[in-house]
């Protein structure tokens, strides 16, 4: 990958990218260092990534930086996570169509999360899904069919009805 080439990836994909880690993240200077993470590693890494496969790289460094993101804050500060499932519960209660669903999304897993935000939010085909979180194409229809089953059984429980 040229320095030219190298530019047109960054112009292309650096806010999809953002989009994407800033929806699972929820923090927006958070969100900024994962895809600086990742622009950097692109960057050194250059040399031995096709042009054609940027994308790809560029979002499976970018999820796995997300990931290691997450894992570090949960070791980090316990007390972070308590409240947060706090604010989740307060936001189950509400009924505000957009809170339940974000409650929903986040009792998902890390991969179920990522795959229905790259899938039903970002439009990725299932190909892509599987080359940006290193999944087989059978794997990621099957993880997001689970993920869109839980969504679905707790969007329709008694007590998110609206």
């Amino acid at each position: 990958m040229t320095e030219k080439e190298y530019n047109q990836c960054v112009n292309l994909y650096a806010d999809n990218v953002f989009r994407f880690i800033v929806k699972n993240l929820h923090h927006e200077e958070d969100a900024r260092d994962v895809v600086q993470t990742a622009f950097e590693k692109l960057w050194r890494n250059r040399e031995s990534v096709e042009n054609d496969k940027c994308k790809s790289y560029l979002f499976t460094v970018a999820y796995n930086q997300m990931i290691d993101h997450i894992r570090k804050s949960k070791r980090i500060s316990l007390q972070d996570t308590f409240a947060e499932e706090i604010k989740v519960g307060a936001q189950r209660t509400s009924n505000n169509t957009k809170q339940v669903l974000m409650a929903a999304l986040e009792r998902l897993n890390e991969t179920q999360k990522s795959l229905v935000m790259l899938k039903d939010y970002e439009g990725y085909s299932y190909e892509e899904i599987s080359q940006i979180m290193d999944l087989t194409e059978s794997q990621v229809k099957v993880y997001l069919h689970r993920a869109r089953l839980a969504l679905r059984n707790y969007l329709v429980s008694r007590e998110n009805v609206m």
